[in-house]
């Protein structure tokens, strides 16, 4: 289970405890079990801030607090606080990353729901970055007839391999597999199963995609359909 603790403290002296912070990130290369670390400012008193500090579980948030590094820096950040800082020890019951749930979502959706439909997932500004066409594709008009091409072709499901989100942005690997229905590039419907590997970065704005750049392996599809390699 997920473990946060709270640090809560005042001080005047933030740049310097900037440069503690930095130090100790590195001293605990290849030691520390924190993955996770944000500091925030109180709009209303600048003396006062909040880090918010992530592990794995309570236990290995244990072992960080055991390094020597660890003590080290703590008497050190305590004496930069203006009052003794005070902590708060938490099990994280529930997370949700909204965009990452978002971006599982457009995947689970594709190649089940109607082209007519790709525009719930899209802004109204979407733009399609594909290395297979010659241009970036902007709006939703546009990658609703490209995603109904594929349709017409394949049926096909995506499973999620692994994704990883940053601020707005999302990474999604994937593994996509179809059976070959209709027309594709000019090949007949060859009944063929196939699967493709890629990946796909997003970018989210209100809870929908704005923007995707898409890689995969378009060549091993095409061998598999018996195009290329003969």
């Amino acid at each position: 289970m997920t473990f946060v603790q709270l640090i809560d403290c005042r001080t005047s002296r933030f740049d310097e405890m900037n440069r503690l912070m930095d130090r100790w990130v590195e001293q605990t290369k290849g030691k520390r079990t924190a993955t996770h670390d944000i500091i925030g400012k109180d709009r209303s008193d600048s003396s006062h801030f909040i880090e918010i500090v992530e592990f794995p579980s309570y236990e290995e948030a244990m072992r960080n607090s055991n390094l020597p590094e660890t003590n080290r820096i703590f008497e050190e950040m305590v004496a930069l606080c203006d009052e003794t800082p005070t902590f708060t020890d938490l099990d994280v019951v529930r997370e949700d990353q909204l965009n990452v749930l978002a971006a599982r979502a457009f995947f689970q959706d594709m190649g089940k729901m109607a082209p007519e439909r790709i525009g719930e997932h899209l802004t109204d500004d979407y733009v399609d970055h594909d290395p297979s066409y010659p241009q970036p594709v902007q709006g939703v008009a546009g990658i609703r007839e490209q995603y109904a091409g594929w349709r017409a072709a394949f049926d096909f499901t995506f499973r999620l391999d692994d994704q990883l989100a940053q601020e707005d942005q999302v990474c999604t690997r994937w593994t996509w597999t179809a059976r070959h229905k209709g027309e594709f590039l000019g090949i007949p419907a060859t009944g063929q199963d196939v699967t493709m590997q890629g990946m796909t970065w997003q970018r989210f704005r209100d809870g929908r995609i704005c923007e995707s750049h898409w890689l995969y392996d378009r060549a091993g599809l095409l061998e598999q359909l018996g195009v290329l390699g003969e």
